[in-house]
């Protein structure tokens, strides 16, 4: 019961089978349902909550805003950024969002160029969301 009651007070589905009137132990499950708990007399009751749960879940991870472009950016952009970010790393790590200001680069020319540069082995990264050069 008190694990019911920390689910109920927590919003979360509470499931409960009605007990028979004449059944002196019934009082607990019949608290449940007034309560809020979802009467259960089989398992496709269970299911039917769970369904539309599921359901619920998908809708609220769905974005309501506008969303990034997913376009990756010009070429010739990511080859004049490649200099400005050279010239910003050295062997101390620096934070990319610091790099993203220093070099007045949009985030996803500055992530582009760090990618290749990761991939060719010429800087490394570290906790913090921060990199250098090796």
């Amino acid at each position: 019961m008190i694990t019911a009651r920390c689910a109920l007070e927590q919003d979360r589905e509470v499931f409960a089978i009605p007990g028979s009137p004449l059944d002196p132990r019934r009082g607990g499950a019949n608290h449940l349902l007034r309560q809020g708990a979802v009467l259960t007399e089989s398992t496709a009751d269970i299911l039917d909550v769970l369904r539309e749960m599921s359901a619920r879940s998908v809708e609220e991870q769905r974005p309501s805003g506008p969303s990034a472009p997913t376009t990756p950016p010009a070429d010739d952009e990511v080859a004049c950024g490649r200099v400005l970010v050279a010239e910003k790393l050295s062997p101390a790590p620096v934070e990319v969002d610091e790099l993203v200001r220093q070099c007045h680069l949009s985030p996803a020319v500055v992530l582009t160029i760090l990618l290749e540069l990761e991939l060719a082995g010429r800087i490394e990264r570290h906790p913090g969301n921060q990199v250098s050069s090796i």
